[in-house]
């Protein structure tokens, strides 16, 4: 059984560089997430990846009463994964916002291909230990790394691997203050192989 598994959070082609709502050199995560993936595959772990997957008409969005202009709209380019997100064959993509009132900025709101939420497949798969990465910081990275902590798993936010929007400056620091003040431990590339040493297959 997993002890820990890697949440890849949101690289969509919406939220990156000439995106419907691109956060600020939000493609730079992906080199680095793919080296996340990389070692957390290599020793058998578990890569999951959320996406947001709204309808075209939604309270999420501006022309239904939200805050945010239309994105991640379901089964558009926008809604794809980035590109060059190299994620396994054996990653599991989950999938939140569906629903015409669902905001969908927690993974934890998301479900699997078989309609599995996220919690549940989380620990059917015995993970104790969630590291997190991707778009973007202060929203949905956050709502996810929370939602962990609530659920009882160790949350570690890859700090080298997030962006932010910071839509009021001081956004991002805030929310990466939050995560830890609730509980989140950090890591970075240069960190992660010994926090996974142990579980090297």
């Amino acid at each position: 059984m997993a002890q820990s598994a890697l949440l890849v959070v949101d690289v969509q082609n919406d939220f990156c560089p000439g995106g419907a709502l691109a956060v600020p050199d939000g493609d730079a995560v992906v080199p680095v997430l793919n080296d996340y993936i990389a070692r957390f595959s290599s020793r058998g772990l578990p890569v999951l990846a959320s996406r947001d997957w709204h309808p075209p008409e939604t309270s999420h969005f501006k022309s239904g009463g939200g805050p945010w202009p239309p994105h991640c709209v379901r089964d558009t380019p926008g809604a794809a994964f980035h590109p060059d997100l190299a994620l396994p064959a054996s990653a599991a993509v989950v999938t939140k916002g569906t629903s015409p009132t669902d905001d969908g900025y927690s993974a934890f709101e998301a479900t699997d291909e078989e309609g599995r939420p996220v919690g549940d497949r989380l620990r059917d798969s015995g993970v104790r230990t969630l590291y997190v990465g991707g778009l973007a910081t202060e929203y949905c990275v956050r709502a996810s790394v929370l939602d962990a902590l609530r659920q009882g798993l160790d949350a570690v936010l890859l700090l080298d691997a997030v962006r932010g929007i910071d839509v009021k400056q001081g956004d991002v620091a805030r929310a990466i203050d939050e995560m830890i003040r609730a509980g989140a431990r950090t890591a970075t590339l240069a960190t992660i192989d010994q926090e996974l040493g142990g579980t090297k297959s």
